[in-house]
């Protein structure tokens, strides 16, 4: 059977072109640090699910040209990467799971189940992307919430995506503190089954880096201070 998709859409940590309220308080050159670190961390949980078989992998970058991209994911190892198109949140994510199932119509005529996540998330784990995956098996959709108010993980089970729903991505006031109420209410009226997994905060403000700041001397700072990568940006 054809796996789930985990789509992994970040920004290229360059300075001015990522976390752009962090570089406010921070500087535009550590705010890039800190995004290419968080990058590294995601890309590297979703690489050790890909391994285990649970799932399969595709990078969604926004801020580099196609050459960079093959550049970029040639250097973490993963074949599938693309650019993440013009558009809002809900447009660029609804144009990712649309690529996918246009792939996948070929071999299976069934949806996809697809995962979106982003890269602002120092917490992650393998334990979170189960968990979703898990109640994809009963839901059609599953959120992970954001304590800002949005969510950090979007999924859609095959079943909601053929025929593609509208919901999660249409008619959403994007970047608001109602982001999660706005897409479940939605949901609702149109009979969706939603769960939800576990609640996470986005780093996105100075404030977010507290938490992990005060880790900086024990194991879990490695979440912000992972090894090395030869990816050069």
């Amino acid at each position: 059977m054809p796996k789930p998709v985990l789509v992994i859409m970040t920004r290229w940590h360059a300075p001015y072109r990522c976390k752009r309220r962090l570089a406010q308080e921070i500087g535009a050159e550590q705010a890039a640090l800190i995004q290419k670190k968080l990058t590294i961390h995601t890309i590297s949980v979703a690489k050790t699910m890909q391994k285990k078989g649970f799932i399969d992998l595709r990078l969604a970058i926004e801020g580099i040209g196609f050459n960079k991209i093959k550049q970029v994911s040639k250097a973490f190892g993963i074949k599938d990467a693309l650019p993440q198109g013009e558009g809002n949140l809900g447009v660029k994510m609804k144009r990712q799971v649309q690529k996918i199932q246009k792939r996948n119509v070929r071999n299976n005529r069934n949806g996809l189940a697809t995962i979106i996540i982003g890269t602002d998330l120092p917490s992650l784990c393998e334990l979170d992307l189960i968990q979703a995956l898990k109640k994809l098996d009963k839901a059609d959709m599953v959120l992970g919430p954001a304590q800002d108010g949005g969510y950090w993980l979007l999924g859609l089970a095959g079943k909601s995506i053929n025929p593609l729903t509208t919901t999660p991505f249409d008619g959403i006031k994007w970047g608001t503190s109602s982001v999660l109420k706005q897409t479940i209410t939605k949901a609702k009226k149109k009979g969706i089954c939603y769960e939800l997994v576990n609640y996470k905060n986005d780093l996105d403000q100075i404030e977010d880096l507290e938490p992990w700041l005060k880790l900086k001397d024990s194991q879990d700072s490695l979440l912000l201070y992972p090894p090395s990568t030869n990816l050069k940006g």
